[in-house]
């Protein structure tokens, strides 16, 4: 629904602002399928970009990282950061150099995040994030212990401060170039599992299934 106003100035898309997309539920699928999300913060003065594991949990994304890390620090000082996701959909060849392009999905979010401390709501995060990376994982593996728990943290960022940003579709040659003697169109890309390959020790059960996680024995 791209009537709808962005959250904030920051978020109004400007470059080609017809690609601006400020529905929630866009951008909520958007994140559904992202497995890293780009963290954008300060450190010192510099500027610093770190990829980190993320799953959305209702109306914020959840980020996964070392507690003792240099972004978790960061992610903790109560700063802003910006945090951009993307998924790459295809390759735009045109017949000008000028028009090539890619098809995308993107978004970005602005906020300050919040450290899940409370230890019930840490073990529904960490929920989260393993079932984003395999569904109902969760279920059938050792759950994390005490130690584990005090060396993870995990923060939410609220989605209130977000868009997207969506190209779709062919080349945009101009008229004078369509006689260009040379292929334009889409090259479709995806990110697709693979066969699942077992860990080698002799110890593991069964098969993971659908890649859902379930044990069989």
């Amino acid at each position: 629904m791209r009537t709808r106003q962005p959250a904030s100035s920051r978020t109004r898309v400007r470059r080609v602002p017809e690609r601006g997309n400020y529905d929630p539920t866009t951008v909520q699928a958007i994140l559904d399928e992202a497995l890293v999300a780009h963290v954008a913060f300060t450190v010192e003065g510099h500027p610093a970009v770190v990829p980190v594991g993320c799953a959305r949990h209702g109306d914020a994304l959840l980020l996964h990282c070392a507690r003792s890390s240099r972004l978790a620090k960061a992610l903790g000082s109560g700063e802003e950061v910006c945090v951009a996701v993307t998924h790459l959909d295809g390759l735009v060849l045109a017949r000008s150099a000028f028009h090539h392009s890619m098809n995308y999905r993107s978004v970005v979010i602005y906020g300050r995040p919040r450290a899940i401390t409370e230890t019930a709501e840490l073990r529904v995060a960490l929920h989260a994030l393993t079932d984003h990376l395999a569904p109902g994982r969760w279920d059938v593996i050792r759950q994390p212990s005490a130690k584990e728990l005090r060396a993870t943290v995990v923060f939410s960022l609220s989605l209130a401060e977000s868009s997207a940003k969506i190209r779709t579709g062919p080349p945009k040659d101009d008229p004078e170039d369509l006689s260009w003697d040379v292929w334009a169109g889409v090259i479709p890309l995806r990110l697709a599992r693979g066969a699942p390959r077992p860990d080698g020790d002799g110890s593991s059960v069964g098969k993971p299934g659908p890649l859902r996680g379930t044990r069989t024995r």
